[in-house]
């Protein structure tokens, strides 16, 4: 028998947010571009409301169908990443995107989604007593390190972290021994010295300009000095909309992409850019309800992880652009211009709006 859930197990306020979101980052892009449509706010807009219809199609689908898909997703992103090493667009000295016409993949950004589905599903399908055992670490270790390599050599080192902490997160959430975290983080920072020899050289210094940015403020550091310039002279209410001087004149650089934040911060202040952290707050919460509702062991680890999956977009944006953590890379998602971060984003809503969805269902009956 065919369940009908009545309108008030549709997601409303997270849609409303994601409308939000979206429709303010527009507003943000049409004022980068000097008051014009072009070239970004119109085409982030027709994107939104694309993977916008698409993420809620997708709530339609069961869950069950996803935890099927998961290996074979896995397995088609990971070819998709050797593409990238074998036919891949090279920009700005790296080599991430697939030329697909109408919109340039980048396959790493798809690969934090399904990390975090292989993850859950091999950990779902896992009996509790195998998690202290081997069985229960050495899939992961090649779940996530086989992308990680490939995303190292495009080389993209903020991708392929994020990609081997959404693989964490759901391991710690599955179950596995805290003190194997513990063991791992002191090997990590034992390693550090080491690790950083491995590096880039232009890795090397955005971590040495991170720690000091005012020691090359016109090369190196230029980015993130100009961010912090057009952040803090926001003040509280902004200059106010099309008045931004820092993006408007081009001090600032890539101020429709990794550093719309500061683009935002300095037309609408303090007030503006609490709002949009307000907002993304409210969705990671609608996230982890989703979470605790799920019924089945997949639909949990997948929510719980694929809900810290976007607070870690967020979250090292937000750092970046404030001069907390180096410049890696990431934009903010639903705001910044960029197809596939909002794609990745809208599809991990999706599948969590399929999960609720099949929660309440399961629940109703």
């Amino acid at each position: 028998m065919k369940v009908l859930l009545p309108r008030s197990c549709w997601p409303l306020p997270l849609l409303f947010l994601l409308v939000a979101l979206g429709g303010f980052g527009a507003v943000i892009l049409y004022s980068a571009a000097g008051g014009s449509l072009t070239p970004w706010a119109a085409s982030h807009s027709i994107r939104f409301g694309i993977f916008l219809m698409l993420a809620i199609a997708m709530s339609r689908i069961p869950e069950s169908w996803y935890a099927q898909l998961a290996f074979p997703g896995y397995v088609a992103v990971l070819l998709l990443l050797i593409g990238v090493e074998l036919l891949g667009a090279i920009s700005g000295g790296s080599q991430r995107w697939l030329d697909l016409g109408f919109i340039r993949l980048q396959p790493s950004e798809l690969m934090k989604l399904v990390i975090v589905l292989a993850t859950a599903r091999y950990y779902a399908r896992l009996p509790g007593s195998a998690l202290r055992t081997w069985t229960g670490i050495w899939p992961m270790l090649v779940l996530a390190g086989l992308p990680f390599a490939l995303v190292m050599l495009q080389p993209d080192l903020g991708t392929a972290t994020m990609i081997a902490v959404g693989g964490i997160t759901v391991m710690f959430l599955a179950g596995v021994p805290l003190r194997l975290f513990v063991g791992s983080g002191l090997a990590f920072a034992a390693a550090l010295p080491i690790i950083f020899s491995l590096l880039h050289d232009y890795q090397k210094k955005r971590v040495l300009i991170f720690l000091n940015p005012e020691d090359d403020a016109l090369g190196a550091g230029y980015h993130i000095t100009q961010s912090k310039i057009a952040i803090g002279s926001g003040g509280l209410f902004g200059k106010g909309f099309l008045n931004g001087t820092q993006s408007h004149l081009d001090y600032l650089p890539e101020g429709h992409t990794d550093f719309v934040f500061a683009t935002m911060a300095e037309e609408w202040g303090f007030v503006g850019g609490l709002a949009v952290i307000t907002a993304f707050v409210l969705v990671g919460r609608w996230g982890l309800n989703v979470a605790n509702r799920a019924t089945t062991r997949f639909g949990k680890l997948t929510a719980a992880g694929l809900s810290m999956t976007i607070f870690y977009y967020v979250t090292i944006n937000l750092l970046m652009v404030m001069g907390l953590a180096p410049v890696v890379g990431i934009p903010l998602p639903l705001v910044s211009h960029g197809g596939t971060a909002m794609l990745t984003v809208m599809l991990c809503l999706g599948i969590m709006m399929s999960i609720d969805r099949n929660s309440r269902i399961r629940g109703s009956l």
